[in-house]
């Protein structure tokens, strides 16, 4: 037996890999295009000590030393107070509905407290269904109060610079005392899976049938794009929800996550997010060749709902331009709306910040899909 290998048929068959390579535009755009992404997300977008994040402050006592804490917590860069919260009540509100991070309460009598020696606490009531984001702002405490009470005890008051501490701050972990990680992890893989099932697996499965020409025998039939729509992702819907069912119950069972919330909103709030995602991979399929694109595309939608919607890493410490790319995704949305009901047991009415956005990227999302499947009849 000889060995035949000829270096000029192997020359002849790498030209003919980069040819067709060449023609591939879509994969000479992974390829270009994926590093790039990665490099930029990881590079400039991914921050593990987020700043500027929202906080209410309740002020009960609008002294010099008050003024002096509020005023040092902010110029921390941990801290930004958006909203002034009159009451307890509303700031248990803001801190569930998720449009706070942070509630401050300063008590009565906080200032002629630390006066009389008698160490009064500050409570911050942290939003810990995330623990990677307030750990920062919680572990950089001890150094703000400690310049407060440099700059301030002053004069007469200089003799409690000399005691361990003026005044202490209470930190109250809501919604996950503990800090597992596996709290925050659960809600957002929830969606990871459906994303990969509604999205990747919806849009190879249509790309194969229209491969295998399945695809021109519905459209020889007569039906119209919405039907064909609704036939081809209503299969994939039930598949969604019996997968988010199984990691719901091996979550509860096995890792002892609670539901805290009601279980038919959050079934509700799934299939809409199904739909959504069923839609997008409906549209990818539309417009890829075959199911090397379909994959590529997938991947594409993945990538950056993995890293920008605040499931691997913290929302609030992205840039603004990240985060408004964030805001167009709909995982972004959908991960609060989980954590939310699970975690805080939040209401409708709790939901509602994060639920609209989500139906408007649905209605556009399956508008454009309709829209570009009428283009494939014509």
């Amino acid at each position: 037996m000889t060995f035949d290998f000829s270096l000029q048929r192997m020359k002849a068959l790498i030209g003919k890999e980069f040819i067709q390579l060449k023609r591939d535009r879509p994969t000479l755009v992974m390829i270009v295009m994926l590093p790039v992404m990665q490099l930029l997300l990881f590079g400039y977008a991914i921050n593990m000590d987020p700043k500027h994040m929202p906080a209410a402050v309740i002020l009960r006592d609008n002294t010099f030393l008050t003024r002096s804490l509020t005023a040092a917590l902010e110029k921390s860069d941990y801290f930004k107070f958006t909203v002034p919260a009159a009451s307890d009540v509303q700031g248990d509100r803001l801190l569930r509905r998720g449009d706070v991070m942070f509630v401050v309460t300063i008590p009565d009598n906080f200032t002629a407290d630390v006066i009389r020696g008698q160490k009064p606490s500050v409570l911050l009531q942290a939003d810990a269904s995330d623990p990677g984001t307030i750990s920062g702002a919680v572990g950089a405490l001890t150094q703000i109060t400690d310049r407060v009470i440099t700059r301030e005890m002053t004069g007469s008051l200089a003799r409690l610079r000399q005691e361990s501490s003026a005044f202490s701050v209470q930190v109250q972990k809501s919604y996950n005392p503990e800090g597992f990680t596996r709290y925050n992890i659960v809600p957002g893989l929830i969606g990871i899976v459906l994303i990969f099932t509604g999205v990747m697996m919806t849009a190879l499965a249509l790309t194969r049938e229209r491969e295998r020409g399945t695809m021109e025998n519905l459209l020889a039939m007569p039906v119209r794009p919405l039907e064909v729509m609704a036939g081809k992702i209503t299969p994939f819907i039930f598949i969604g929800l019996f997968q988010a069912l199984l990691i719901l119950t091996i979550a509860r069972y096995l890792f002892s996550i609670p539901v805290i919330g009601s279980f038919g909103l959050l079934f509700f709030c799934m299939v809409l997010f199904i739909i959504c995602n069923l839609s997008l991979g409906f549209l990818i399929s539309t417009i890829a060749k075959n199911q090397t694109q379909a994959l590529q595309m997938s991947i594409f939608v993945l990538l950056p709902s993995m890293m920008l919607t605040g499931f691997m890493f913290p929302f609030h410490g992205m840039p603004e331009w990240a985060q408004m790319i964030g805001r167009c995704i709909q995982l972004t949305y959908f991960v609060r709306i989980v954590r939310g009901i699970m975690l805080k047991g939040s209401e409708f009415a709790d939901i509602v910040p994060h639920l609209w956005p989500l139906l408007v990227l649905m209605a556009v999302i399956t508008g454009v899909t309709m829209k570009a499947y009428k283009n494939t009849l014509d």
